[in-house]
Formats: C-alpha cells, sequence, structure tokens
C-alpha cells in the first residue's frame, strides 16, 4: 500500500500520540517488523508521526506500548486497520 493512502486511511493521524499531522510530518510504521515476518500489506501498516517513530524506534511495539500507556491507549484506539491475529497478538503479549 503507498504511503499516503496509509495516511489518508488513517486520517493523517499518528496511532501512538492521536495527534493529527501535515503529510511531511508522518511515516509508515510496520506494526510487525519485517525482519520479524511482518509484510507490507494494509494490515500491518499504521500512520506514526516522527517524533513517536523516532521514540519507538527499533524496539518491538509490544514493547513500546508496554512502557508508554497513553501510546498504548491511542493506538488500540486508533489502529483500527490492523489484521486481527496482529491485534490479539499484542493484546495477549501486554496482559
Amino acid at each position: 500500500m503507498r504511503r499516503d493512502r496509509v495516511f489518508e486511511r488513517d486520517d493523517f493521524r499518528c496511532v501512538y500520540c492521536g495527534n493529527r499531522f501535515a503529510a511531511e510530518e508522518l511515516s509508515v510504521d510496520h506494526v510487525e517488523p519485517r525482519v520479524r515476518g511482518g509484510d507490507q500489506s494494509n494490515g500491518n501498516l499504521v500512520t506514526a508521526c516522527r517524533a513517536c517513530n523516532n521514540r519507538k524506534g527499533h524496539r518491538r511495539v509490544s514493547d513500546f506500548l508496554r512502557e508508554d500507556q497513553a501510546a498504548r491507549e491511542s493506538f488500540f484506539r486508533y489502529a483500527v486497520h490492523l489484521w486481527p491475529r496482529i491485534r490479539r497478538t499484542l493484546e495477549d503479549e501486554l496482559d
């Protein structure tokens, strides 16, 4: 999926902080990293602002969300296009 379509789909909103941004301030984040078997499909991509993506760094999403309650709440509110299996896995890892 093209990055501009991911931004449109997510309403130009960072799924980690919940704020809206101009496209130039956004990046596409792989919830399940490609090096860990994730793909480029719609259900694995989310919109992230540069600041949140930098804070997350190369950590697993579950590790980042475990350490940042506000990001966790925003993520589960706004990352509505995740594949259900990815969402379940994250919820299980965070319990």
